[in-house]
């Protein structure tokens, strides 16, 4: 066999060709098209900021030849061509192409109308401040790892040490093989504050971060129009976001002729070419393809952008500035695709995933950097160490160097006698006549201390990571704090793109929910307001064997909280349940929630907003209370979320609204009520996964039956309770054991009436206001006061129905177990002390009784109906006792 032969290897082209492409492609993945997670930067800008680093450019040196620093780079660190590094140096320099430019530039470096910037050897540049603070700070304390240049002639970093997440910063396009990207540029300060947000809560979604980074922040401003293309970007890794130039319809003034109108365009689309946009314009008007245009001038100037476009006198600037958008780049997509290398791999990520991504590289680079300073600082006290022992034998030691023969000697001498290092020997060796004074000792004696305190805090913040989270965010705020600079592009709703919130008048609603699993929603002026004592009307159809379990008013935008006798919340909004008439039974909840068949919803509360300085106040059966902020519930998942964790046998019964100044008042069927404070003192706030503590102390035969709050305004109305009147209460109950006389009612003329009041309605339709500074200030915990006394003949089945805190601009809702619903004035019902038994609110059938109580605020356009007003067959006469009343 020759040697000719002897080269030749005999393979598959299929595979050699297939092997040699898929390298081919990695290369130009990795080494050249995507940029890095970590520090947002391609092969060729990260060799450009650290040619720079070393070349000493930075924000406070003199600019220099853009030749200069392209030479550098493609000298050591990038062999290609002189263009693609020049380009690539040029684009960083760009106002109009990165949100925060890496690099200032001196010259002419382009323009938006596609200018191309001056030759290398005219321009001058430099690092900006923020490189140097953000990017290439720490660059030196190994913090990243380095390898060989490509001739193995120099070391340089796989990645930039970068404390801002600089790919989102100022985003990255490239198309590799087989697959691109295209990252917009955001706000500097927006994604500090989504990094700080991850730090603070690792379990946060890409949803809840976009309240942190709304969205792409373009440095030619402009406008987004919509959030789907956004949030499709966020949570999936791709999405179109629609951009639009900012543009107003003024009026031209003109001397001797007419006024004009005109179009003025003050900020375009991200990457839209100003020159090619005009030249587009006038190419469309001169092909009829856009009527009503006479002129369009370019007025820009370094004071900013100005394109006017004159119209004719006839035409609609509206129209005109429409066929603008739909057919020339003042309105663009951008189609953001998330693509990045992780580990040298590329991946899609969404926005939590990229900061989370981030947040791991910062973690590595401050303890790497920590480790290098902690073994630095350890080197230099060794090496203090051995001073102080030379200070300390210093007599020996300066007797045992003038007898040896040589500094080896010497050296060896020291290592054997005194227990020296190497370094330590030569450290004294090598030391000074001046450092021998007692001043110097002092130096080094204090230095060793301030060593060892240094030392005992590097070790602390490797051991612990919540010291390191805490250094990630005491230096991203510093940055945000001195770089950070207000949004340019405002985000706007696409037209026809809007919340469904905006497509429904936030209109006054009540709830309605049965004991079999019926809801349905109803608008507050379906039932008129009616006097006091008539029947009221049917306000749903329901089953013989069903009847009305939970009922409120609130608005049509607000969220509707539904919690569960096990302490599990779930969440609607309230436009999303269907609206019913007064006479259709409602749609199972089980069809709008997966609330399981076994499980009972107990009470429904309306939210506006969820903040924390507003409180949920939890009331079990068994008599254990608790409060939560409001922003604990921000975030319900689908299948519900824990509200309260219950005892063996407990339920969840009835949850309020409540601020931490406020009172709760809390009745039982017995008609007794407690009321006592919901501050700190009282009643702690708890998350979600507690029990709570004790309420009331409950009678035999006894049970919780309502609970409301009453607002920090009146409490300074209340006095705290008086125990021995307290007592004397208690004793006056038990002696008279119910038998109260019908002349009580008389009480009325001698009760203060200012509000606000108790209403307190029985389960037999009697009802009064009692004012609340009746009702005095007492210690959780307590039996409490009595808050009703029940008519002689009604005692044995009446009980108390609902204590709810009113005032006189409310009106009253009302519906019983069989689902008949009655409206009225809070003011018709008249004022009695807690021990008088009320006056008749609503007429009830037999066997029937009230079975919810619902306020609604009164407005100026839901004024009290006259009694004349109702429908005949829906109003029946009043009794002889009522009359009385």
């Amino acid at each position: 066999m020759t040697t000719s032969e002897s080269r030749i290897v005999p393979t598959d082209l299929r595979n050699e060709m297939s092997q040699s492409y898929l390298e081919y492609a990695m290369s130009v993945i990795v080494g050249r098209a995507l940029p890095d997670t970590r520090d947002g930067l391609k092969p060729v800008h990260r060799r450009i900021l650290y040619a720079m680093n070393e070349l000493g450019l930075t924000a406070d040196r003199p600019f220099r030849k853009c030749a200069r620093v392209v030479g550098e780079v493609l000298g050591k660190y990038h062999p290609h061509g002189d263009t693609a590094v020049y380009d690539a140096l040029v684009r960083m320099a760009q106002d109009f192409s990165m949100r925060s430019p890496l690099i200032h530039g001196h010259g002419n470096f382009g323009s938006v109308d596609n200018d191309p910037p001056a030759a290398m050897r005219y321009t001058e540049c430099r690092l900006q401040a923020l490189t140097s603070d953000a990017m290439l700070r720490d660059i030196d304390a190994e913090t990243v790892d380095f390898v060989d240049n490509f001739d193995g002639s120099q070391q340089e970093p796989l990645a930039l040490p970068s404390r801002i997440p600089q790919l989102f910063l100022n985003g990255s396009s490239g198309i590799a093989v087989g697959m691109a990207t295209n990252i917009p540029p955001h706000n500097l300060g927006e994604l500090i504050d989504g990094l700080l947000a991850l730090i603070h809560n690792p379990e946060i979604t890409d949803t809840e971060l976009m309240h942190y980074i709304p969205g792409p922040d373009f440095p030619t401003g402009a406008q987004i129009l919509g959030k789907s293309g956004i949030r499709d970007a966020y949570t999936l890794g791709r999405g179109s976001i629609t951009m639009r130039g900012v543009a107003t319809i003024e009026t031209l003034e003109q001397r001797g002729r007419p006024d004009k109108e005109a179009i003025i365009v003050t900020e375009l689309p991200y990457q839209t070419n100003k020159a090619a946009l005009i030249e587009k314009i006038a190419e469309l008007v001169n092909d009829k393809k856009i009527d009503g245009i006479s002129d369009i001038r370019d007025e820009s100037d370094r004071d900013g952008m100005r394109v006017v476009i004159e119209l004719k006198r006839d035409a609609y600037p509206r129209v005109v500035l429409n066929n603008l958008y739909k057919q020339t780049t003042l309105q663009a997509n951008f189609g953001a695709n998330i693509l990045a290398l992780v580990n040298s791999e590329p991946q899609l990520l969404t926005l939590k995933k990229y900061l989370e991504v981030f947040l791991d590289f910062r973690i590595e680079t401050i303890t790497r950097r920590t480790q290098y300073e902690l073994r630095k600082a350890e080197e230099r006290d060794h090496l203090l160490q051995g001073l102080l022992i030379a200070l300390d034998n210093l007599d020996a030691i300066i007797q045992l160097i003038r007898q040896a023969a040589d500094t080896p000697t010497a050296k060896q001498e020291l290592i054997e006698n005194h227990g020296l290092s190497e370094v330590q020997s030569d450290a004294i060796l090598q030391m000074q006549l001046r450092r021998l004074t007692a001043l110097e000792a002092q130096k080094i004696e204090q230095e060793h201390e301030e060593l060892l305190l240094r030392i005992a805090d590097l070790q602390d913040i490797l051991a612990k990571r919540e010291r390191i989270l805490e250094i990630i965010e005491t230096e991203a705020l510093e940055i945000k704090e001195r770089y950070a600079t207000p949004r340019r592009t405002i985000i706007e709703l696409a037209e026809g793109e809007l919340d469904d919130t905006d497509l429904i008048a936030n209109e006054k609603a009540i709830i309605l929910l049965t004991e079999q699993g019926y809801i349905k929603r109803m608008p507050v002026n379906t039932f008129e307001a009616q006097s006091r004592a008539t029947r009221g009307k049917s306000g749903t159809k329901m089953k013989d064997d069903d009847g009305v379990e939970h009922f409120l008013s609130c608005c049509d935008h607000d969220s509707i909280l539904f919690f569960t006798q096990r302490g599990v919340v779930y969440c609607l909004n309230a436009y999303q349940i269907p609206i019913g008439s007064r006479i259709a039974r409602g749609v199972p909840v089980v069809q709008m929630l997966p609330i399981p068949r076994d499980e009972k919803v107990t009470s429904i509360v309306a939210v506006s907003e969820f903040t924390d300085d507003k409180f949920l106040v939890m009331l079990t059966k068994g008599g254990y209370i608790k409060k939560t902020p409001l922003s604990a519930f921000s975030n319900i998942r689908s299948n519900g979320l824990i509200a309260i964790s219950l005892a063996e046998g407990d339920q969840l019964r009835w949850v309020r609204r409540a601020k931490v100044d406020d009172s709760v008042i809390i009745a039982s069927s017995s008609g007794m009520a407690i009321h006592f404070r919901t501050d700190n003192k009282q009643l702690r706030s708890l998350g979600r996964n507690t029990r709570g503590v004790k309420s009331m102390k409950l009678i035999e035969d006894d049970e919780l039956i309502s609970m409301d709050i009453l607002p920090s305004s009146i409490l300074d109305k209340i006095a705290d309770v008086d125990e021995e009147e307290l007592e004397l209460e208690e004793a006056e109950l038990e002696l008279e054991n119910g038998e109260i006389e019908e002349e009580e009612t008389e009480e009325t003329t001698s009760v203060n009436n200012s509000g606000p009041w108790a209403l307190v309605i029985t389960t037999g339709g009697y009802g009064k206001r009692v004012p609340v500074s009746q009702f005095t200030l007492q210690n959780r915990g307590g039996k409490g006061r009595i808050a009703t006394k029940f008519k002689k003949k009604k005692r044995k089945q009446d009980k108390l129905a609902s204590l709810r805190i009113v005032n006189e601009t409310e009106e009253l809702i009302m519906i019983t177990t069989r689902g008949i619903i009655i409206r009225q004035a809070v003011d018709a019902i008249s004022i009695q002390s807690r021990s008088a038994t009320g006056v008749r609110v609503q007429k009830l059938d037999d066997a029937d009784t009230i079975a919810e109580v619902a306020l609604v605020p009164a407005t100026e356009t839901e004024e009290i109906e006259d009694m004349e007003e109702i429908d005949a067959e829906e109003t029946e006469d009043i009794d002889p006792e009522d009359m009385e009343e």
